[in-house]
């Protein structure tokens, strides 16, 4: 059935569907996986990094990117439909800040990069945007905001979310441990998430931090690999605990 309505992106299946769209949402499910975790006075940025080659230079293949002094964007998808949404993005801030004289809010950049989305799901001879993002950022009054947009040009705002491949199991796994806590704890948290789905560690892991008044920060290796080892030994001490106290239970009863 699918095949007679998969070919025009403007018309719909007789159930509802529009087919290309859901494909889009498809290549974001195969994409690296990403996380944002929204802290009292931080928000924390992870993604999953794919191993490059030896003779790659790794800073050209960035999943975490600076839309505005106050603004970051994570992403999971095609890379290439990325850069131009990205840069649509970027453009929209220099025009708000030349017109309106002042930085534009989180909310109002999500409300654009989904506007555009939305526009690429209704119009002839294009194709929707593969990725989903995360945008994170500031506003003006020191509020810490996370939101997601998808290719359909939907978009709302979490306190911690995940999307790309196993974004459902790390969706689980922040709902079951998010708190509203400080920076460190909330570093921790997102790199805790992340590593319940990426293999190797801190080799495959991507992190930035940005702070309110102080803009966007990308953790070295040496930080993350020291933040993983910490959570490691700590996950092992838990579980250490875990097998010693039904031996001490039962000890006790003898």
């Amino acid at each position: 059935m699918s095949a007679r309505y998969d070919r025009a992106i403007t018309v719909f299946s007789p159930d509802g569907h529009l087919f290309q769209v859901e494909y889009a949402l498809e290549a974001v499910r195969k994409g690296t996986t990403a996380v944002a975790v929204r802290g009292k006075d931080v928000i924390v940025v992870g993604v999953e990094r794919k191993s490059t080659a030896k003779l790659q230079d790794a800073r050209t293949v960035r999943k975490i990117v600076e839309i505005d002094k106050h603004i970051c964007l994570a992403f999971a998808g095609l890379t290439a439909d990325a850069r131009v949404l990205i840069n649509k993005a970027r453009v929209e801030c220099q025009s708000y800040r030349l017109t309106m004289e002042d930085a534009p809010s989180v909310d109002y950049i999500t409300r654009y990069i989904a506007g555009v989305q939305q526009k690429y799901t209704q119009s002839g001879g294009v194709r929707p945007f593969g990725i989903s993002t995360l945008i994170v950022g500031f506003d003006a009054d020191g509020t810490a905001c996370l939101y997601q947009t998808d290719p359909s040009g939907t978009y709302s705002a979490w306190k911690a979310n995940a999307t790309g491949r196993s974004a459902k199991t790390v969706r689980e796994f922040l709902e079951k441990n998010y708190t509203d806590t400080s920076s460190q704890e909330t570093l921790k948290l997102a790199i805790q998430a992340l590593m319940e789905v990426v293999e190797s560690g801190s080799k495959n892991i991507e992190v930035a931090v940005m702070e309110r008044d102080k803009g966007l920060r990308r953790l070295e290796d040496p930080e993350i690999d020291a933040l993983v080892s910490q959570i490691e030994a700590e996950k092992a001490a838990a579980e250490a605990s875990k097998k010693r106290s039904p031996s001490d239970a039962s000890s006790s009863k003898k």
